[in-house]
C-alpha cells in the first residue's frame, strides 16, 4: 500500500488507480457513509474503491449512494471450499490424470465456454434463482445450499435489469473458471489451528486433500458492472453528487438507477453461486472418475461458499441502535459471532 503511494508522488505517473490509502479516503467523503470507510490488512488499489476496502451506507439518508465501484466487475466473486477423504498420499500417484479430469471437465481461461446444456429460459430462472435451480436440476446437492452465503440465492435479484449484452456474454460461460486469478486448486492440510472448528467442518486430519474453487460471475458481472456506471454517470449529473474520483461512479441508494443495479447485482451474484455450483458439480464427476467411486463415497461436501466482492442490505447495530444499510465489500469477505444465525447450524 505505501509502495503504491510512494509510486504516485514520483513525478511524471500518469492514468491507472490512485494509490489505495487514497481510494479509502474518497470513499470516506461519499455521501450517507456510516462510520469509517475501512481498508483491511491486503488492501491494494482497485477501481474506484481500493481492493480490500469496506464501507456501509445508512439506506434511510436519502442522500446515501451505492456505488458499482465498491463491488467491482466481477460481481459476486466468491471462493469455495470442499473437503474429501482423500490423503495427499491418494492422489499423488494420480495427480497428473486427476488434473487432466478436471481441465477436461471445468473450461478454464479468457472466452471459455461451459458443458452445462442451457437455453434461455433456463438461464432467466437461474439469474432469479441462484442455487434453487441448480439443485432442481441436480447440479447441486441440498445441503450445498445450506454452506453457502445466502444460501446462494439473493432474493432481490431481477433479471430484467440485467441487459440482453449482459446476459448473451454470460450464457455459453455457465460452469467456466474464466482467467487472471481465478484457480480451481487441489490442496492438501498443511496445519490445522483449531482442531475443535475444524473437525466441525469435516476436517480432521493433517494430509487431508481438499479442493477449492475461486471465480464469479464472469462476462455477465462485467456488463451489468460496465452498464449501471453508464446510467450512474448521468444519474450523478441530475442529482448533483460530486465524488473524488470520477471511477467512484453512484446513483443514490432509492433512486431509480441504484435499485435498478442492486436488482441487476443480485441476479448476477445468483449467476456466480450458480457458476460455482457447476463447477463443483462438474469436479465432483473428475474425482469420481480418477478414482472410480462416486462423490459421496468421497465425502466431497462443501465447506463454505462466501463472497467478496457484493454490496447487501443488512441489518446493524449502531451506536446502540439498528440501522439498515446498503454494506459494500470489495475483496472482503463477512464474519460472523458464534451462534449467529446465519452461520451453519452444523457450525
Amino acid at each position: 500500500m505505501f509502495d503504491e503511494l510512494e509510486h504516485a508522488c514520483q513525478p511524471g505517473g500518469i492514468g491507472g488507480f490512485l494509490p489505495a490509502v487514497k481510494q479509502i479516503a474518497n470513499v470516506a467523503s461519499l455521501p450517507g457513509i456510516v462510520g469509517h470507510s475501512i481498508g483491511l490488512p491486503d488492501i491494494h488499489s482497485g477501481y474506484g474503491f481500493a481492493i480490500g476496502n469496506m464501507a456501509a451506507f445508512d439506506t434511510a439518508d436519502r442522500s446515501a449512494i451505492v456505488s458499482p465501484g465498491g463491488v467491482g466487475f466481477d460481481i459476486n466473486c466468491g471462493v469455495r471450499l470442499i473437503r474429501t477423504n482423500l490423503s495427499e498420499k491418494d492422489v499423488q500417484p494420480v495427480k497428473e490424470q486427476l488434473a487432466q479430469a478436471l481441465f477436461d471437465h471445468i473450461p478454464v481461461g479468457v472466452g471459455s465456454k461451459g458443458i452445462i446444456p442451457m437455453g434461455a429460459n433456463d438461464f432467466e430462472q437461474c439469474l432469479e434463482m441462484g442455487m434453487d435451480w441448480t439443485l432442481r436440476e441436480g447440479y447441486s446437492w441440498a445441503e450445498d445450499k445450506e454452506h453457502c452465503e445466502e444460501y446462494g440465492r439473493m432474493l432481490q435479484a431481477d433479471p430484467t435489469k440485467v441487459s440482453a449484452r449482459a446476459k448473451k456474454r454470460g450464457l455459453p460461460q455457465l460452469g467456466t473458471l474464466g482467467a487472471g486469478n481465478h484457480y480451481g486448486e487441489v490442496q492438501v492440510v498443511d496445519e490445522i489451528y483449531d482442531e475443535h472448528a475444524a473437525h466441525k467442518m469435516g476436517i480432521d486430519r493433517k494430509g487431508q486433500v481438499c479442493l477449492m474453487i475461486h471465480c464469479g460471475s464472469r462476462g455477465l458481472g462485467h456488463q451489468v458492472a460496465t452498464d449501471a456506471l453508464v446510467s450512474m454517470e448521468k444519474a450523478m449529473k441530475r442529482d448533483q453528487i460530486e465524488v473524488n474520483d470520477r471511477q467512484l461512479a453512484c446513483a443514490r441508494i432509492n433512486s431509480q438507477e441504484g435499485q435498478d443495479y442492486l436488482k441487476g447485482m443480485a441476479a448476477a451474484a445468483n449467476f456466480a453461486w450458480v457458476n460455482r455450483s457447476c463447477m463443483t458439480f462438474c469436479a465432483r464427476q473428475a474425482f469420481a472418475k480418477v478414482f472410480q467411486s462416486t462423490p459421496d463415497d468421497l465425502d466431497m461436501h462443501v465447506i463454505y461458499d462466501v463472497s467478496h466482492n457484493i454490496a447487501k442490505i443488512e441489518e446493524h447495530m449502531v451506536n446502540g441502535r439498528p440501522m439498515q444499510l446498503c454494506v459494500h465489500r470489495k475483496g472482503a469477505t463477512r464474519a460472523f459471532p458464534p451462534h449467529h444465525p446465519l452461520i451453519p447450524v452444523d457450525y
